[in-house]
This record gives C-alpha cells, structure tokens and sequence, in this order.
C-alpha cells in the first residue's frame, strides 16, 4: 500500500514552550524529507507528531488511506530487560503489535458470550486485525529474520548469538545492526526514522542508504549524517529555532546547503541596508531639531526685545527647522520595519591541553587479546606523541578493543602493550559514560573537575547550551545530545595531551559537529579518531589511518 501524509498548520513543543508553529508538510510515496536544525528546535517532538505518538499544539495531521501502516523508530534503540532479539524486532515492525491485536480478536470471534450493546462487530474487527497482520509481514517474520541478520553478520546460528538472545547483552555496534534488520524486515508504508545512522558502520550505512533509496513509501527522517543526507533525502525541511521559523528546501542536501546560505547572507543584506537607511534618517532628524533649537536660542540672544522683524523671521525659520524634522520622522515611520536575523546558539570551543606527554605515547609489541572466540592481534603498533590516527572498521572487528590495550586498560594475553609517561588521557566514548548517575548534572560535573566552583562549572555548562533546566536535571535524564555536549565541556575543563573520541558526532546537531572539526584543527596533542563519519574523515587532518577487522590492524 502506497501512502500520503499531510501536516497543516502544526505547532509543537513541551509544557508552554512551542517550538515551531505554523508547520505544513506533505509526503508523497518517494519522497526522503530529511528535518535539520540545532539539539532542541523540536526535531524528534515533529517526527513524534507525525507518528500519533503526541499531539500538537495546534494543526492537523492527515493519512491517505487513514489505515496506512506508519513505522516510527525512536532515536534509542530502547534495550528493555529481558527482551531478545526476535521480541525486539517484532516490536519493531509493528508485528507483535499486529500479532496482539488479532489473537484479542480472534479471541472476541470465538466467545460464546452476547457481545455489548453498540460493540463493533467480531467478524469485522476480525478481518480489520488479520488485514494489519498480514501487512505488518508478521506471519513470514520469523522465517525471513535469520536470512536478515546472517547478511549483516549477525548469524543465529553462531554459538553466541541467537534468535533468543538478550538485546541488553548485545554491544552498541550489534544493538544497531539489529535495529537496521529490523527496519529492513518492516513492512512500513511510511516510515518515520530518528538518528537512524548512530552506531552503524560504512557497510550499515550503505545497506541503510540503499533501504531509505529503494522504498516505495514516503520517509521522514532526522539525521546528523552529512554524508548520508546527501545521498539519501530529495528533500529538507530546516527547523530555525533562533528565528522561529520553518521551511522547505527542495533539491537535496547540497543544494539545500547552498540555498540556505544564500537566503541568510540576503536577510542580513535586507537588514544592513534598512538598518543603514534608518541610521541615516535619525541623524539627519537629530541634526535639524540641534539646528532648530541652536536658531531659537541665537534668536532670543541676539534680538532685541522691540525687533519685531527680526524675532517674526527667526521664528519663521525655527518652524521651518521644526517642519523639517517632522518630515524626517514622517519618513523613519514609512520604513518597512525589517527585523534583524537572531544567530543561532553556536557551540563555541577549544579542547584543553595538558603539558606534552612522552615522545612515544603507546607501543604494542605482538600484543594479543582473546575475549572467548574473539582475537585480537597479534598487533605491533606505536603511538608517537602528537600524531593524529583515523581508525575505521566494521562493528565488532575490535576497534574497542585495540582502544583498550593503547590506554592501557586492557593487559595482553600475550606479547606486551606499553603506555608511556606523563599522558593525560581525554575521551569521548561511543556511550557516553563519564557522565552518567541518577545525580544532577552539575553536582556530578563538579566531582570530576574539584578545582572549579560551583558558578566557574554552571557558566561553563552554559557555553556548551546548558543551562538552568539542564544543570540541575539528573544526567541520566538527559537526552544523548546533551550529554555528548557536557562530555565536550569536561574535555575543555580538563587538560589532556592524548585525546581518543569513540563516534563523536553521534547525537550532535550539524552546527557542533562542523564546531568540533575545527576545535580539532587547533589542537596540538595526539588524536585517536574512531569514526564512520565520512565528511569528518575528509575535514579532520590526519596522519595515519588504521583499519581494524576481523581482529587484525592494517595502514592505509
């Protein structure tokens, strides 16, 4: 079934905040509409009123044919105790949905009892239900599972792995793989996906790219992923938190880029040119009511009392000043009013840098690491001190691992791994871990930089978008974005002189991510860069690429 969407006149946003209004959208079968704009201009909160899951402020959200089949998959992979992989995948798709839904009506058909005064007929619910389930591909969703997942090298029939195993035991590089076979295995006629690229590698995000090109149904999506926009939405619709605004920008990513640039060096055009004219308006008004008042006074100064004449023509000349004056502020009020474009908040800083470590950072020497059937190595490798080092490889090849053993957290099982001295080591990890806990934010960034005050830690939250209403939430409360900013401020408190970053972009909005790269280009200590980011692989300047797979390291 091919499906449309409608949107009219939307308006959403959380508790009395409204973040953007007066939204129409329309999506067509075909159309890949990627949504951008800052961490917090209502991204998720839209793809969430498209859904059904919330309800606007204001506007109208319409579905040709009103029973089409909607996949809405949330940013989080939304790991629950106690769920395997089939459950999660079911879920996923909509077919344990479907699956509940016609067992409760097949129950309903087969009751004896006298069904309710005004309740819908059995047999029609009935047919309602089986139709769903058919199109929410349930009945064939176990057989084609497996085939899914053995193609993104997640095997059932591997020892470890199978069709019961726990998503909650899965690494963040399995968890997203799973949730790509789930998309895959969908039956959707429209799709709504959040951050669909966080965690997966160059071989996901071809295969999700080839999934989002390939689909008859219409797809909405919010994405970081520069590389993966460009290739993937036809197109964009931009949320401008800063002036309040929306649009749609047709042509694709690039194009949209370019557009966008152009409309926003033509608004400060527009503004510098009336703000220009203003300016020159009230000065010359200013200088004719100096000159008026200047004349009066000369007037009554010079002029004797009985010189009739002479007061008769100052006067004449002081209204002619004050004619002149009301014309020019006749002319400043005719002005078309054009309201100065507002700057977007722009995440603003440098990474700190601790006094230079050991000119050798990290040595492995045949090192050799067994996690059950896993391997890593043998690997003979040496980190100098500011040498900058891309790592890539599919999810689960080890780049953890090597990560591990280079910062000495991980002892080898054989050969040696060696840290050097003096390093001071900064990270962000592809969890986000040093900020976690039930604590608020600022009491739990204060423990870890004790030589900063309370304010010293509040205003430099604020400079990474932290402010009141995020310092005193618990972290865990926060969303991923939020943290990975809190994440980048502890990098600046603290001084480091080895920095690993673990997919940093994830959960970063366009702006910070491009902010990032050039914090990068200033720092002067030694980088380890794990990313699947392809842009941020071509802005950042690197010395060295390392490929991990299948527990072996390679330089390109």
């Amino acid at each position: 079934m091919t499906a449309t969407l409608v949107a009219q006149g939307l308006a959403g946003g959380y508790a009395h905040r409204t973040l953007f209004d007066d939204l129409d959208l329309t999506v067509a079968p075909g159309d890949v509409v990627g949504i951008v704009g800052v961490n917090g201009a209502g991204k998720s909160t839209l793809l969430r009123i498209l859904a059904g899951e919330l309800e606007p402020q204001a506007g109208t959200v319409h579905l040709s044919p009103s029973d089409a089949f909607v996949g809405w998959l949330p940013q989080e992979h939304e790991r629950i105790e106690g769920e395997s992989i089939a459950a999660y995948v079911a879920r996923r798709t909509g077919a344990a949905e479907a699956s509940a839904r016609l067992d409760a009506a097949a129950e309903a058909l087969s009751s004896t009892d006298a069904p309710a005064p005004g309740a819908p007929d059995a047999a029609d619910e009935y047919s309602v239900a089986l139709e769903r389930w058919l199109a929410s591909g349930a009945a064939d969703l176990d057989e084609r599972l497996p085939a899914v997942l053995a193609d993104l090298g997640l095997s059932l029939g591997d020892a470890h792995l199978s069709a019961d195993s726990m998503m909650t035991s899965l690494s963040g590089g399995q968890a997203a793989r799973v949730g790509l076979a789930a998309l895959l295995c969908s039956r959707f006629d429209l799709v709504l996906l959040d951050e669909p690229t966080n965690d997966l590698d160059l071989d996901g995000l071809e295969r999700l790219e080839a999934f989002v090109r390939g689909i008859r149904g219409g797809v909405v999506l919010v994405s970081h992923d520069r590389e993966f926009l460009a290739r993937s939405v036809t197109r964009v619709l931009e949320l401008d938190l800063a002036q309040h605004s929306n649009r749609i920008y047709g042509g694709g990513y690039d194009a949209y880029l370019e557009e966008r640039a152009t409309a926003r060096r033509q608004l400060r055009e527009e503004y510098d040119e009336f703000a220009a004219k203003k300016a020159d308006l009230v000065s010359r008004a200013r200088t004719q009511r100096e000159w008026s008042s200047q004349g009066v006074r000369n007037a009554m100064k010079k002029s004797p009392d009985n010189d009739k004449i002479r007061r008769k023509a100052a006067t004449e000349s002081s209204e002619k000043q004050a004619q002149k004056v009301r014309q020019m502020e006749s002319r400043i009020a005719r002005l078309d009013e054009v309201e100065e474009p507002r700057k977007e908040w722009q995440l603003e800083f440098t990474i700190g840098q601790a006094p230079r470590s050991s000119s050798v950072v990290s040595t492995l020497n045949e090192a050799v690491v067994v996690q059950g059937d896993f391997t890593l190595g043998p690997v003979s490798l040496q980190v100098d001190a500011g040498e900058r080092i891309g790592i890539t490889g599919p999810n689960g090849a080890g780049k953890s691992t090597l990560l591990a053993l280079l910062l000495g957290r991980r002892a080898a099982d054989a050969g040696t791994a060696s840290l050097g001295t003096s390093v001071a080591i900064g990270e962000i990890d592809q969890a986000r871990t040093q900020l976690t806990g039930a604590a608020p934010l600022a009491d739990s960034f204060e423990a870890l930089v004790p030589e900063y005050s309370g304010g010293e830690v509040r205003t430099l939250l604020a400079k990474f978008g932290l402010k009141a209403d995020h310092v005193l939430r618990p972290v865990d409360a926060l969303s991923p974005g939020e943290r990975t900013r809190a994440g980048l401020a502890l990098l600046q408190a603290r001084g480091v002189n080895v920095l690993v970053l673990d997919e940093p972009t994830n959960h970063l909005d366009l702006a910070a991510i491009e902010q990032l790269e050039d914090a990068l280009e200033s720092y002067e200590g030694t980088l380890l860069l794990v990313t699947h980011d392809r842009r941020m692989l071509e802005r950042v300047s690197l010395d060295r690429r390392w490929r991990v797979e299948a527990g072996r390291v390679t330089e390109n």
